[in-house]
């Protein structure tokens, strides 16, 4: 549930509300166990496991990760760009910009 200060610290320098502040708690719950998972990690290389039961525990968690980084990406979209494609001019500009280079990113990543 989100609180009115998390409301409030939602909103970018222009006013506008993050996209993914209705999500918030499904985003942090999700990076809880991504935490989990990293730290599991950790400790199987710890334990000197298997290097191929840590690498698969490496690729479930760099696919958790694309996981989170492509919901943050659909809701930038949705909200925020669309919001700023509808005001035109400079802002849609640099939103489109910002979400271009998000992907380019991601896709190197």
């Amino acid at each position: 549930m989100t609180t009115a200060d998390d409301a409030h610290d939602a909103h970018d320098a222009h006013g506008h509300t993050h996209g993914y502040i209705t999500d918030k708690d499904k985003y942090l719950n999700r990076l809880k166990r991504i935490e989990g998972q990293a730290r599991g990690v950790h400790k199987m290389i710890d334990d000197e496991k298997y290097c191929i039961d840590i690498l698969t525990q490496i690729s479930a968690l760099t696919s958790a990760l694309n996981s989170v980084a492509v919901g943050l990406l659909d809701d930038h979209l949705k909200h925020c760009v669309v919001d700023a494609a509808r005001l035109g001019g400079d802002e849609a500009d640099i939103k489109i910009a910002e979400a271009t280079a998000a992907i380019a990113r991601l896709v190197r990543s």
